[in-house]
């Protein structure tokens, strides 16, 4: 592994240093081709001055068509090397476009309110797109909610304000805007930036620009309002379509606001997040987990962001469906009873020392090995990347397009320990679909201050200890008579005091025989006594500790994660011979678990007897919990075949004259076209196993006849 790891660091650092070249030779080239371009210009005027022949221009002419050959050949190698140039990003586009057309076309997904003209950012699920997210949806709640034994929980999405100034969403949860100077237009900063920057990048640069551009997007998450301003300035960006100046970039607060009761002077926001639901209810959840630590609570439902320029389809939008899951854990412990089960997984990490090296690309590693280096935190976080990478390539996303990268340090959150996201590429570059977060204790203590509720767990240990603590024992006799009525806000606010300032208290103490409370913690204007307090370190035997657990958070972008294998199952099946070009067929090869529909049901002709064997099978089907429809429409056997195809409809039966002869069918798999005869007896069986994943087609094969297919069949 060490060898195969260093061979391919050796291949990038041979690219990049080609690259280089290569982009050396583009611009030497280009400036040659422009001079001899001069060249051409002046002879031209020459010979209408009679100053030089027409031979010495066409020689000139021919020259110049050389070197632009020279340079087209160079500048293509070019684009190859950065994976990008113009050829490049004008078939990403043509690719997206075929996608969405196909995806509008079948009512995968639309844009809401259309005949009203449609509001950027919001987007309705037809029906086979609403079945796909379903099972989705379903396999999310068997793969982690089923499988590692979670809570799961529902909450609504209006949320009170106080609980999201407490989170901090209230202050921070914002990105940067520009503004055009123009016509107001509302602009997010940093996606101005990574734009223009993307695109200077796909032609030859000057000496170290290219190295300068790269570390500018690396960092681009982590500029905060004054530096992406002089950035924006430094490469002089504009507002897009009208090319005017824009303002320097501001906060601009992306939750929805609105208001609780028919008053309207209760404030509060639309949920930016569901994870907030699930902390407010830890103290119950740790109540119905048996007091017991660790576990893990989960919840799937809409959020909402008011987004500054939702672009992307349904990548960026206003309104969508998050799954998210929140593992409270003891924060010295943080090992995993099943990190064993998915350490000699291999996959793409883009760790932080790579993101800010030369070359910048992941590398594969093992998730055993990535612990062990210390690249990954620690074994939960590491199993939930592993549980995150299984989950992605079940439902059709392609592993060699799939990366997690590392947070850099100034990218996360103040309280954060480790974050990674799961990013998968598509035609819109890198999408980030699942954030895996070691949150530490962060939110739950900020409930706790902002209520006065307990949020914390006692965890008992194997054996008792003994240990030294710092008691601060307030004497309630004496601080009675002193503060009467405030007595219990006095001994509240010693007994929370931390221990820095408790020892600060006793020296305080010690030194003048009194102390103001509010010096020292947040209790009030209170002036304490030496008799009002005993502050000593005492050796105790302890069963436990009571601790405040830290969280581990996947974070699930439902919308980005469909949309994203949208495009890795997309494909055009070629003509088949003697078929007209534009006979292409288009094919979602979504796998059995997702797909909208099991299975087809035709008949091969419009017969009656046929089409009532094609019922009995359909409600056969149905009844057994598979997806199922039937077409008994009078096209053609091989235009049905399409048609679910582009669907996505991973298996089709068809029943003919055999079949009214032996009680066989014909079972068709989409992605190779390939045809078994099977007994309508065993059909229910096999196909629900097939659904599940449990059987794979060429067990199938090989457990029954192959069927040939009709001329049409056959041709496609």
């Amino acid at each position: 592994r060490e060898e195969r790891r260093e061979r391919g660091e050796e291949r990038e650092r041979e690219m990049g240093e080609e690259l280089g070249e290569v982009e050396k030779e583009v611009l030497e080239a280009q400036a040659v081709a422009d001079e001899q371009g001069n060249n051409v210009r002046a002879l031209k005027a020459a010979v209408k001055k009679g100053e030089k022949t027409k031979e010495e221009l066409n020689e000139a002419i021919a020259l110049l068509k050389k070197l632009k050959l020279e340079l087209d050949g160079k500048r293509k190698r070019f684009d190859e090397l950065v994976g990008g140039g113009s050829a490049s990003s004008v078939n990403k586009e043509a690719f997206r476009r075929a996608v969405g057309n196909a995806l509008e076309r079948r009512m995968f997904i639309t844009q809401s309110f259309s005949i009203y003209g449609g509001t950027a950012g919001l987007f309705d699920y037809g029906p086979p797109g609403c079945a796909v997210k379903s099972n989705i949806q379903d396999f999310w709640k068997r793969h982690f909610i089923l499988e590692e034994n979670m809570l799961e929980i529902e909450g609504p999405a209006v949320t009170p304000a106080p609980v999201l100034k407490a989170s901090g969403h209230v202050e921070r949860f914002t990105d940067l805007m520009v503004k055009d100077a123009g016509n107001g237009e509302c602009h997010r900063a940093d996606h101005l930036l990574e734009d223009v920057l993307k695109k200077m990048l796909a032609n030859p640069l000057d000496g170290g620009k290219r190295k300068e551009i790269e570390n500018v997007l690396a960092r681009l998450d982590e500029l905060g309002a004054q530096e992406l301003g002089a950035q924006l300035k430094k490469y002089e960006v504009k507002a897009p379509d009208t090319n005017n100046e824009i303002s320097d970039p501001f906060p601009f607060n992306l939750m929805f606001a609105t208001s609780i009761g028919p008053r309207g002077d209760v404030q509060g926001y639309l949920r930016p997040e569901t994870a907030q639901g699930i902390f407010v209810n830890f103290p119950q959840l740790l109540y119905y987990n048996g007091n017991k630590l660790p576990f893990a609570a989960a919840q799937l439902g809409q959020s909402f962001r008011n987004e500054i320029s939702p672009q992307q389809g349904i990548l960026r939008v206003r309104e969508f469906t998050q799954g998210e899951i929140e593992h409270f854990v003891d924060p010295e412990h943080k090992d995993h009873p099943k990190f064993s089960r998915v350490a000699d997984l291999e996959m793409l990490v883009f760790s932080r020392e790579k993101q800010v090296s030369d070359v910048k690309r992941p590398v594969t590693m093992k998730l055993g090995d990535a612990v062990k280096s210390g690249i990954m935190d620690n074994e939960t976080i590491a199993y939930f990347i592993g549980r995150v990478y299984t989950f992605m390539v079940a439902i059709g996303i392609n592993p060699e397009r799939m990366r997690f990268r590392q947070h850099l340090e100034h990218e996360m959150a103040h309280y954060a320990e480790d974050c990674w996201d799961c990013e998968v590429e598509s035609s819109y570059g890198w999408i980030e679909c699942v954030g895996i977060a070691d949150r530490s204790a962060y939110d739950l203590k900020q409930h706790a201050a902002a209520t006065n509720k307990e949020m914390g767990a006692w965890i008992t240990f194997d054996k008792p200890k003994f240990v030294e603590e710092l008691v601060v024992e307030p004497i309630s006799k004496v601080l009675g008579k002193a503060f009467r009525k405030d007595a219990k806000t006095v001994v509240s606010a010693l007994k929370t005091m931390t221990e820095e300032n408790a020892l600060k208290m006793k020296a305080e103490l010690e030194k003048s025989g009194e102390a103001n409370l509010k010096a020292f913690c947040d209790g009030g204007d209170f002036v304490i006594k030496k008799d009002m307090v005993k502050i000593e370190r005492e050796t105790k035997k302890v069963s436990g500790k009571f601790i405040t657990p830290g969280v581990i958070e996947p974070s699930f972008g439902i919308g980005r994660i469909l949309y994203c294998m949208f495009e890795h199952t997309y494909y055009v099946r070629e003509s088949a011979e003697g078929e007209k070009e534009d006979d292409k067929k288009v094919v979602f090869k979504f796998t059995p678990l997702v797909a909208p529909t099991k299975c087809t049901v035709f008949p091969l002709l419009q017969k009656e007897e046929f089409n009532v064997v094609c019922r009995d099978v359909c409600n056969s089907l149905v009844d057994s919990g598979l997806s199922t429809i039937i077409d008994v429409t009078g096209t053609s056997i091989g235009r049905r075949y399409a048609r679910t195809d582009e669907l996505g409809v991973p298996f089709a039966v068809t029943v003919d004259h055999d079949t009214l002869e032996d009680n066989t069918v014909t079972l068709r798999e989409r992605d190779t076209c390939s045809q078994v005869r099977i007994p309508i007896s065993d059909l229910c069986a096999t196909l629900k196993n097939l659904s599940s994943m449990k059987t794979k087609w060429e067990e199938v094969q090989a457990q029954y006849p192959s069927q040939g297919g009709s001329a049409s069949v056959a041709k496609e």
